[in-house]
Formats: C-alpha cells, sequence, structure tokens
C-alpha cells in the first residue's frame, strides 16, 4: 500500500511527481472514514502578483501541478509571470490595484484555460467571500476556506461574536461596523480614550488608525474611512478600546474538510511600524508555556467553532500582564508564514494544496502530537522604503541586485532582478528573508550578515534600518512590544550606504556622454601614458626640518631656519607651481604618488607649499575632491617636511570678508590636519586684515611667515607709489607684530636682480635674526637670477619648482638654483634624484594637457613688467580669456588690465585684488570700452561684483586710498565699509551651522566638513551634491577622471587598500525619449549598466532667444555663463542702475543692472539657467 510522507519531508526530484499523483489517483482511502471523493489538483492560478504568487507557484511545481499566472497591464515586466507555466492579462484598462480585484476577468481567464483551483495569496481578494463564493459558482477550487467562513472571519465584528461564543477574550469594541462618526464618538465617550479604527474587511494596517484625544477623531475617522474604501472597496470600520504596550502574538492554525484542526504554534509580529509588520518571528520569545498553551487552545477552539478548513490564522494582542485578547482571524496564507514552516517543517502551500484536494490532515502526517518547535527563525521584510524620511517608498530602476544567501538562509523573493523597476503602483516588498538557528541571537547574526551581503543600487531599501533591529540588545535579549520602534529612535541613526562602484560607475558613464564635468578651456586630450613613480627606499625617510618644528616650536624652528649654513628650498610643485602652469587643477591622487619619494630625498627642503589660496575652493570647484582630505592624505605620505599654506589675511582661502572666529577657527583645524608653516598675506598689504591672518594663525600653533606683497620697481626712481620706504616701514610693522619668518611675495615676478638686492639687502641689515623668504614668479625669465641675487643679498629661503613645473609663470627652477648655488656658500645641499622627480611631472604634466597654459601660451613675456599681472593670474586669464571667446584679443586684455590697474589706482596686485583688476580688464574688452569710456560712462555700466564690491570697501583700503571721483560714480547711494571689512561682522556660529550640514547632509559631517561650508557655502553644497550622485572620485586616475574610458577599454579602480575594481567599458546606447543613454559596464565580470541624461542632446533641442541690440528694452547677456540669482518679478517696475539678476562665470560674478526705467514684462531665465553671450534675459518697457 502507498504511504504519504508529511508534507515537510517531500523533497522527492520532480520527474517521480506524474508516479506519485498517478498513485494518488488509484489507491483506495483506509486513513480515515470520508464521505468526500479525492480530486487532484491538476492546474493552479494564483489570482495575485510578486512574492507570494511565486512562492505557490514553487509548491505547485514541486506536486507536479501546472501553474497559471495573472498578471495587470503595468506588471508585464514582473517576475511572477515568468515564472508560471502559463500568463494572462487581466483587467486591461484598469487602473493598477483595480485589475487584481476584478473578479469577473480572473474567473474568465481561469475557466477559458481549464483552472481547476485558484490560490488568492495575501492581499488583494485574498479575504474577499463574494470572490471565493465566484469560484464556487464557477467549479473552480478556492485554496482556502468555505465562502461562508470567509465571509464571517472577514467581517470582523462578526468574527469578534464568534470568538466571544468560543470563550476567547476580545478587547471591548462595536458589535458591528460603524456607520457614522458620532457612533464612533459614542463609543469613545464610554470607554474613554486611546481607541483604534479598524477596516472591517481588510488588514495589513490599511484603514487602521489610533485615537488618543478627541480633537483626532473627526480626521482619523475620515483617513481610515479612505484608506479602507481604497484598499477593500468598502470603507466600514470598527471600533475598539486601544490596548497599549500590547506583543502581538499570533497563531498558525491548519483545518481540512473533516473537522481536523492542528495549530503550528506562534509567531511574534511585534515590530511593527504604522501596523504594518517590518520584522517576525517563531516561536515567541519568552513566552510563558501556560500563555502558549491558552493562546494555541483558544484558536483551534476558535477554528473548530466555524468549521475552519485550510491555513489561517488567529492574532491576539498580549497585553503586559499576560492577558491575551482575540483581535482576527486572517482567512489565508500570511506573508510570515515562512517563520512557521521553518521551525515545523511544514510546507503550508503544500498542506493548503492538500487539503483542497480532500485529502486529511492525519494522512499528511499532520498531527497535533507530531509538531515540534525546532529552533528559532526570523523573517525580514526587505522594501524599498527609506527609513530616514518616514519609510516612504521609493521608486526606479535596480541598477544593482544581489542578494545574501548560505547556510540558515531562506529567500522568497519577488521581481528583484538588475534592471528591475520598481513602480509606485503596489507594494514595496522586494524579497523577504528568512533565517534559522537554535536560537534568536544565532538566527540573527544569520540575518545580519545576509543582510550584509545584499547589494541593492539604485533604490533605497530598508536594510540598514532592519540592521540595526537586529542588532538592538532590547531585540536581541529581551521582549519587544508594538511600540519598539517609536521608542527607539536610535534605530533611524541609519550607516550610510556606500555604493561607491555604482556611483564611479555613474560618474564614468557621464562623462563618456556628457564630456568632463571640470570646464575645459582648451580642446586637447590628456595623455594616455601615465607617470612612472620613481623607485622609492624602504623603511622611513629621513628626519627634516619638521623634526626642528616639532621639537623646538615655531621661535626654535625660525632661529634655526636663520642659524642654517647655505640657502634653503620652498618647493612649489604640489601648489603654486601647477596653479601657474595648469590651472590649479593637479589632482590628489597624483600628488599622493611621488609624495614618498619626496620624502625620501627631498628633506632637507625648508618645505613644501601644497595648500590654501586657490588650492582650496577649486579641489571641491573643479576637482571634487575634498581640500582637507589632500592634507591629511599628504601629510601621512610627507612626515619629515614641514608643510607651508597660503592664507589670505583676513580672507583665510576664500575671496570674501569673514567673521574674525571663522578665520582663527580655520587656522585651528588647518594646524589640527598637519599644516606647519602659514604665508600670511593681504592682497593691498592692509595692515589690519595682515594683522588678523598672523594672530589667527599664531594663535593654531603655527608657525606665522607675514608677507609683503611687492609690485612696482624699487630700483625705478620714477616709480615711488611703492617706495623701498613703502616696503621698510611695512616689514617693521610686521616683525613688531611678532611674524616668525619674513616674506616677500613677489606674484608677478616684477623683481629684477637690482632691485632684489636692493629690497633684500635693506630688509636684512634692519632685521639681522629675521629669517627671509622670498617668492617670485619667471614670466620674464629671470627668475634664476633674480632669486640668485636675492640669496646674495641675505636671503634664506627661495621658492623654487621642479624643472618640468618652472619657468614661465611658474617659480624658477629648482634643478637650475640647485646648479647654480653647488660649490658656493649658497649651497643648497644633497638634493639627489631632481632630474628623477623631474621626469615624473614631465609625464604627469600630459595629463593635464587641457589645462596646460602651452596650450595657449609659448613662452613667458618680459612684458609683465608693464602689465604687472601675477604668473598663477597670467594663466588664469589666459585661459579665461579663451573660453569667453577673447583668446585672439588677448593682448588687449594684457592692455586693458594695465588700464583698469590705472582706472582703480594702482593695486598691489594679489589674489583677490588682482582678481578685480583681471574682472575689469575683460569686462573692458567683452565690451570695447576704453579707459575714458569707463570713467565717463561708470555711473550706468553693471560693473562686474567684484569691482564694486572692491570699491565699496569689501577687502580693505589701498595704500594711497580708493580712486576718486570713479568710486563715487559707480557706488552711487551703496553702502561703504569703513575700517577693517571682518571687524563689524557678527561671530559665527559653528555649532549652528553644523546642525545645519547635518539636516542637510546627514551625520558625517566632519569638523572640516564645518569649515569648508564656512568659507564656501555654495561650493560645498555644490560638492557634496556630486559625492551624493556620484561618490568620492578621487580614486580614478587623472585620465579617467577628465575624459572618461574609451569602449573595450579594461581598468582597475583601487577604492582602498585590499579593495580593487576590474572595470570594462561596452558600450554607449541610443538616445531614448527621457533624453538617457544607457551606458554598459562589467564591473568585476558582471554586466553592469547605468542611464545618463544626455545633456548636450538636451542642449541642442533647446534654443534660447538673444538679446536684439537695437532693442534698447532687450537686457542680454554680458558674458556667457550661469544665472545665480534673478532680482526681480515680471511685472515689476525697475529704475535705471537697479540690479536685475547676477551670473556668474570662471568664478567671476556680475550684476546686470537695467539699462533704463520701466516695467518688467518677460523674463527669459531663472536660477541655473546656462547662458552664452547676448541670450536674452528680460525685456523691459519704458
Amino acid at each position: 500500500k502507498f504511504k504519504f510522507k508529511p508534507v515537510g519531508g517531500m523533497r522527492s526530484a520532480l520527474g517521480l511527481l506524474a508516479v506519485r499523483r498517478a498513485c494518488c489517483l488509484s489507491r483506495s482511502n483506509h486513513t480515515s472514514p470520508r464521505t468526500l471523493e479525492y480530486k487532484p489538483i491538476k492546474k493552479v492560478m494564483v489570482a495575485n502578483r510578486g512574492e507570494i504568487a511565486i512562492r505557490v507557484f514553487r509548491a505547485c511545481t514541486e506536486l507536479g501541478i501546472r501553474t497559471v499566472a495573472v498578471y495587470s497591464e503595468q506588471d508585464t515586466g514582473q517576475m511572477h509571470r515568468q515564472k508560471a507555466d502559463e500568463a494572462y492579462l487581466i483587467g486591461k484598462g484598469l487602473p493598477p490595484v483595480a485589475a487584481y480585484l476584478d473578479i469577473p476577468d480572473i474567473i474568465k481567464v481561469a475557466k477559458e484555460n481549464d483552472v481547476d483551483a485558484i490560490h488568492p495569496g495575501y492581499g488583494f481578494l485574498s479575504e474577499r467571500s463574494d470572490f471565493a463564493q465566484a469560484c464556487a459558482d464557477a467549479g473552480v477550487r478556492f485554496i482556502g476556506p468555505s465562502p461562508e467562513v470567509v465571509r464571517k472571519m472577514g467581517d470582523k465584528v462578526e468574527a469578534r461574536a464568534i470568538a466571544i461564543r468560543a470563550g476567547v477574550p476580545v478587547v471591548p469594541g462595536t458589535d458591528g461596523p460603524v456607520t457614522c462618526l458620532s457612533e464612533a464618538q459614542e463609543f469613545s465617550n464610554t470607554y474613554g480614550f486611546p481607541i483604534i479604527f479598524k477596516a472591517a474587511y481588510g488588514g495589513g494596517g490599511r484603514g487602521m488608525r489610533v485615537v488618543k484625544e478627541y480633537e483626532e477623531l473627526e480626521e482619523n475617522y475620515q483617513r481610515a474611512y479612505s484608506e479602507a474604501l481604497a484598499a477593500f472597496g468598502n470603507g466600514a470600520l470598527f471600533v475598539e478600546k486601544f490596548v497599549e504596550r500590547p506583543r502581538h502574538i499570533e497563531v498558525q492554525i491548519l483545518g481540512d474538510k473533516y473537522g481536523n484542526i492542528i495549530h503550528l504554534y506562534e509567531r511574534d509580529c511585534s515590530i511593527q511600524r504604522r501596523h504594518q509588520k517590518v520584522v517576525e518571528m517563531a516561536p515567541a520569545v519568552q513566552l510563558d508555556p501556560h500563555l502558549r498553551d491558552r493562546l494555541t487552545a483558544d484558536s483551534v477552539n476558535l477554528a473548530r467553532q466555524v468549521g475552519y478548513e485550510n491555513a489561517g490564522t488567529v492574532e491576539f494582542l498580549v497585553d503586559k500582564h499576560g492577558r491575551h485578547y482575540f483581535i482576527e482571524v486572517n482567512s489565508r496564507l500570511q506573508v510570515e508564514h515562512t517563520v512557521t514552516e521553518q521551525i515545523t517543517d511544514v510546507d503550508l502551500v503544500h498542506a493548503q494544496l492538500h487539503v483542497c484536494e480532500g485529502r486529511s490532515l492525519p494522512e499528511l502526517g499532520l498531527k497535533q502530537d507530531k509538531i515540534r518547535i525546532n529552533g528559532f527563525a526570523i523573517q525580514c521584510r526587505v522594501t524599498t522604503e527609506d527609513p530616514a524620511r518616514g519609510f516612504q517608498p521609493d521608486t526606479g530602476r535596480l541598477e544593482v541586485f544581489r542578494t545574501g544567501e548560505g547556510m540558515g538562509i531562506r529567500l522568497d523573493s519577488a521581481s528583484a532582478f538588475q534592471g528591475a523597476v520598481i513602480s509606485p503602483h503596489y507594494d514595496s516588498l522586494l524579497v523577504k528573508v528568512i533565517a534559522s538557528g537554535n536560537d534568536l541571537p544565532a538566527a540573527a547574526a544569520k540575518m545580519n550578515r545576509a543582510l550584509a551581503e545584499f547589494r541593492v543600487r539604485g533604490v533605497k531599501t530598508n536594510i540598514p534600518f532592519l540592521q540595526n533591529v537586529l542588532s538592538n540588545d532590547q531585540f536581541l535579549y529581551g521582549t519587544v512590544d508594538t511600540q519598539f520602534i517609536d521608542e527607539n529612535q536610535e534605530l533611524f541613526n541609519l550607516k550610510p550606504v556606500q555604493n561607491r562602484a555604482q556611483k564611479l560607475l555613474h560618474y564614468l558613464g557621464h562623462v563618456m556622454v556628457n564630456g568632463p564635468t571640470t570646464p575645459i578651456p582648451v580642446k586637447a586630450k590628456p595623455s594616455s601614458i601615465d607617470p612612472v613613480i620613481p623607485p622609492i627606499p624602504l623603511g622611513e625617510p629621513p628626519v627634516g626640518f619638521r623634526e626642528v618644528l616639532l621639537r623646538e616650536g615655531p621661535e626654535g624652528f625660525a632661529k634655526a631656519v636663520r642659524a642654517h649654513k647655505g640657502l634653503l628650498l620652498m618647493d612649489t610643485t604640489f601648489r603654486d607651481a601647477h596653479q601657474s602652469l595648469l590651472a590649479t587643477r593637479v589632482r590628489t591622487h597624483d600628488l599622493k604618488q611621488v609624495a614618498p619619494f619626496v620624502a625620501h630625498n627631498f628633506s632637507n627642503l625648508f618645505s613644501v607649499e601644497n595648500w590654501g589660496g586657490a588650492t582650496f575652493d577649486v579641489a571641491m570647484r573643479f576637482l571634487c575632491e575634498c581640500p582637507w582630505k589632500r592634507l591629511q592624505e599628504l601629510r601621512a605620505l610627507l612626515p619629515n617636511v614641514p608643510f607651508q599654506m597660503l592664507l589670505r589675511g583676513a580672507n583665510a582661502v576664500g575671496y570674501t570678508n569673514y567673521p574674525d572666529n571663522a578665520v582663527f577657527k580655520f587656522c585651528e583645524v588647518a594646524k589640527e590636519n598637519g599644516m606647519d608653516i602659514f604665508r600670511v598675506f593681504d592682497s593691498l598689504n592692509y595692515l589690519p586684515n595682515l594683522m588678523l591672518g598672523m594672530e589667527a594663525a599664531g594663535a593654531a600653533g603655527g608657525v606665522v611667515e607675514a608677507s609683503i606683497s611687492y609690485t612696482g620697481d624699487v630700483s625705478d626712481p620714477m616709480r615711488q607709489k611703492y617706495s623701498l620706504d613703502y616696503y621698510l616701514k611695512l616689514a617693521d610693522e610686521l616683525v613688531r607684530a611678532g611674524t616668525h619668518i619674513l616674506n616677500v611675495k613677489d606674484m608677478a615676478g616684477l623683481l629684477k636682480p637690482e632691485s632684489s638686492r636692493m629690497l633684500i639687502g635693506a630688509l636684512r641689515d634692519r632685521f639681522p635674526d629675521m629669517p627671509i623668504h622670498v617668492h617670485t614668479h619667471d614670466t620674464a625669465g629671470a627668475g634664476v637670477a633674480a632669486m640668485l641675487a636675492c640669496a646674495e643679498a641675505g636671503a634664506d629661503i627661495v621658492d623654487v619648482a621642479v624643472d618640468s613645473m618652472a619657468g614661465m609663470t611658474s617659480q624658477p627652477s629648482m634643478g637650475a638654483i640647485v646648479a647654480c648655488t653647488k660649490g658656493t656658500k649658497f649651497n643648497t645641499g644633497e638634493l639627489p634624484n631632481v632630474y628623477d622627480y623631474s621626469e615624473y611631472w614631465e609625464v604627469a604634466r600630459g595629463l593635464y594637457a587641457p589645462f596646460d597654459c602651452t596650450a595657449t601660451m609659448k613662452s613667458g613675456n618680459a612684458d609683465v613688467y608693464e602689465n604687472e599681472i601675477p604668473g598663477g593670474q597670467y594663466t588664469n586669464l589666459h585661459f579665461q580669456a579663451h573660453s569667453m571667446g577673447l583668446g585672439h584679443k588677448f593682448k588687449e586684455v594684457k592692455k586693458s588690465y594695465t588700464e583698469a590697474n590705472k582706472l582703480l589706482g594702482d593695486l598691489i596686485k594679489v589674489t583677490p585684488s588682482s582678481k578685480i583688476v583681471g574682472d575689469l580688464a575683460q569686462f573692458m574688452v567683452q565690451n570695447s570700452l576704453t579707459r575714458a569710456e569707463v570713467e565717463e560712462r561708470a555711473d550706468e555700466l553693471s560693473f562686474p561684483l567684484s569691482v564694486v564690491e572692491f570699491l565699496q570697501g569689501h577687502i580693505g583700503i589701498p595704500h594711497g586710498g580708493f580712486p576718486e571721483p570713479f568710486r563715487s560714480k559707480v557706488l552711487k547711494n551703496m553702502p561703504r565699509v569703513e575700517g577693517r571689512p571682518g571687524a563689524s561682522l557678527p561671530a559665527m556660529d559653528f555649532q549652528a551651522l553644523e546642525k545645519q550640514l547635518r539636516e542637510t547632509h546627514g551625520d558625517d559631517i566632519t569638523p572640516e566638513d564645518v569649515m569648508s561650508a564656512a568659507m564656501y557655502p555654495k561650493v560645498f553644497q555644490e560638492f557634496k551634491e556630486f559625492t551624493h550622485q556620484f561618490g568620492p572620485v578621487d580614486c580614478l586616475n587623472t585620465r579617467l577622471f577628465l575624459d572618461g574610458p574609451k569602449i573595450a577599454e579594461e581598468f582597475e579602480v583601487e577604492l582602498e587598500r585590499g579593495k580593487t575594481l576590474h572595470i570594462k567599458a561596452l558600450a554607449l546606447g541610443d538616445l531614448n525619449k527621457a533624453g538617457q543613454r544607457e551606458v554598459f559596464f562589467e564591473l568585476n565580470g558582471a554586466l553592469r549598466s547605468v542611464l545618463v541624461k544626455d545633456t548636450v542632446a538636451m542642449k541642442e533641442m533647446h534654443f534660447h532667444p538673444k538679446a536684439l541690440k537695437d532693442v534698447r528694452g532687450q537686457v542680454g547677456a554680458p558674458m556667457p555663463g550661469k544665472v545665480v540669482e534673478v532680482k526681480v518679478k515680471q511685472g515689476q517696475t525697475v529704475e535705471k542702475g537697479q540690479p536685475l539678476c547676477v551670473l556668474t562665470a570662471m568664478k567671476m560674478e556680475t550684476v546686470v543692472n537695467s539699462p533704463l526705467s520701466g516695467t518688467v514684462v518677460r523674463i527669459y531665465v531663472n536660477a541655473d539657467s546656462s547662458l552664452e553671450g547676448d541670450d536674452l534675459i528680460l525685456e523691459i518697457t519704458e
């Protein structure tokens, strides 16, 4: 005689299923008395979607039953329709949810395709008695209770009455659904608050609202009613007294057609949010055995009371005193049925199918005395919900989907696969993860490990939140109730998902589609050859000057420098050299490569200049990297040589004024991150600004190197505004203020050998014990001669750059100075391997070909002695001129620079004053204005913002005062700053700034981030937005960063030590309707793709109107750039000269003023609009 094994033990191969079922058909039943005929099921339809449909299909396949899926129009790409043997569209033309509620269509498909039985799954129609009845009327079996039982259990009020008759405790509540608000009010008056509304015809938390006060009653009634109506087609509600802080315990029951009822023990579903279960466990932790017996006995009695058959769940609340109250019966399979299967080894879906066929529980081996609890199981529902935003569902495309697996892990997945689109139409469940172990801690450890293995990219998930739950001590070692999530807000301290690999692919795809993210001034490609790192000895680098500084402090360090025999060198290759030659674009990646070589071979350098000045904002603005991280990483790689930075006095590393405490705080943080020497200067040599910077650097514990910014020519008796006496008096003040080192900052390379001897000789005579440091540029080609003259006159230190990064607008050549001083009393000491160092930079420089000044400049030029353009600005000005279409007019730009300098009163020219002169010069060339015309029309022209702010006094008072009447004509009635600009600014609230940053960007904000935001709020914001979208890109080599990979190119990217990505660029897709291209990669052997918006194609589809020059009221853009702010509205009346909008380009902001008085009739731009020259901004009528 053929014997059936218990369902949970069936593990036979699918090839034996047909034989087994044939035996079932032919055998006579002697197991239990029957009045019903056994009818095998041949074909099952699941009237559902997603995970539960797939779960049932798998069970059917194991039993040799053919499967049928139904799907809505929105679900054509869903996995459940592919897992079935057949799949049919239902609800054509209906909304997404309504399609799965279309009973006539579902029955029609079942009948047309010879379906024997329909499994309703959970949700949708699973608890609709009319659906169960429709199946019966159509002659199709409903895999579940009878229609009458479904009706009774689905009506929560009737279910409550049945429970009372069965002697099961219930929570006080209404006898039937309430039909109006007044009935709910009457109940609350009788039993008091809190109360809870529940949907009478459905569950899952929909239509459920807790009301704690009378004032909340009406609103919550309306919300619960509308939710229930939308979810179940019936808004009927009933009201119960709300049990506070209960545990939510449910018992799994199973019945057959012959009156046999068993339980499969309980599940704890207390971890909920908004009454929806998040984590489920079986069995319940620390549940009193007597209480377990009462719960299970009451569940079986209640099921017998109604003649329950098939699977169901009886739900209870257990209060803190151990009293249990019946909530409801779910006459269907539960989402969390899996944990019961794991601890009882009973396949509930197999059992459902067999019971529906007419088999009894005993013959399936399912007798109460044989059901045992074995171990512990946890289920986590991985959903596309964002816990940080109140579990708001997220939608989008799954760019990456990788699960966690292994011993003790079961996955019941929905439609989760790479490329799947998560729509907003249905439940957000991706996959159910079930972990089994001997006890709760063991199961939790497996679950935690599995969740950590998941990689889901493209949408937010609740995995970080689940991991926090699983690590919570109360969860692991105590008991939890339904308030667990609400009372443990630390669960929402979510560990950010790094997602570095996919973000990098997004970046590379973006560059491949749209070109470089940083503006490219000339059309040149980065070299394909990477520099070879020179050999680096093993072990620690030799002791250098930094050892003296760390041991003896700034004063002792200064004495050691002055006492040193021979000439000391500062290497500017790490900052000013590449600022001058390569537009400050050199990345940390290339600096880090060679830093250890410098540490081992150049330990006798006075210092390395590697930070501050333009480097700070450019790092974030154009290189998309953190300047503080650069400082930290270089400090670790170059520990023995002092670092020097450029501090713009009271302007810190910015172009504007900051509160005093911001400058002090900046220096403090810089010193903490490894900065040693602060070269402090002011762009106007304005002493109050200089003094503040010196005080800030000194207070931070740094070496103070006060700078005299040099301009003019002390050897020319005809040029006496900046005379030798002027510089000596300034030096007196700086030495008196306590500088450790005195610096002469010759930012344009104007020091000739004779003027060098005069200035440095006079300073040495006046300050015999003060170390003197000279900085220059080699624009005219006389830099080496000038520095040798400075050394002869008494300078202790001069600035040089390695040979391949020297000359022209950079510093004099390191190799030349070393060679020229060799064998003399100015010997620089042994600097071995200068040429290897130079060779590295010669090749590295090729990577920056798009920014190399030699792309547009072929040599230095002695006309710098006339125009006095600083070296770094000379290059930038050249690039700016080319980028703004003025490359052919650069000679005019240089002449205009000279004229602009005279217009502004002959300034000391160094950032930011040099930028002001440059902005005015380009403005003059752009608008074909002479110096005389500018002076004449000063009251009506729209000057660059930097010029206006300078004249207002925003950067201090220039030597000799402001130019008049030019200043008064430009400013008219604008306010003026008196005295030191920063003195009147209120102190910066760093705590408030940090709080704001954390609210905006999350909790991984560092003190360094706070300082970046303090210096450059908008640039930092854009940098954080970039890293949020693309991640840290500093791990890419420079060619990939700038130009992206070529198709079929293979390369490696090291994310961190021991973690290397192997990437191959495969293909670039065509433009889709959304303006995107799909970019395909191979990442670590797996196919990946990203969707990238084609900004170029989008721009080509947009044509911006141009301003007509002969129409006076049409205001056009005076330069190419981006709109920062629109200051007027349509219909607004404006006066002549009134600001209309602010444009920015290449760090220069321009206020566009109204050319006439009138009314704004139309505005053609908004903030962030990108404009070409003469693009129409707005129209004004007089």
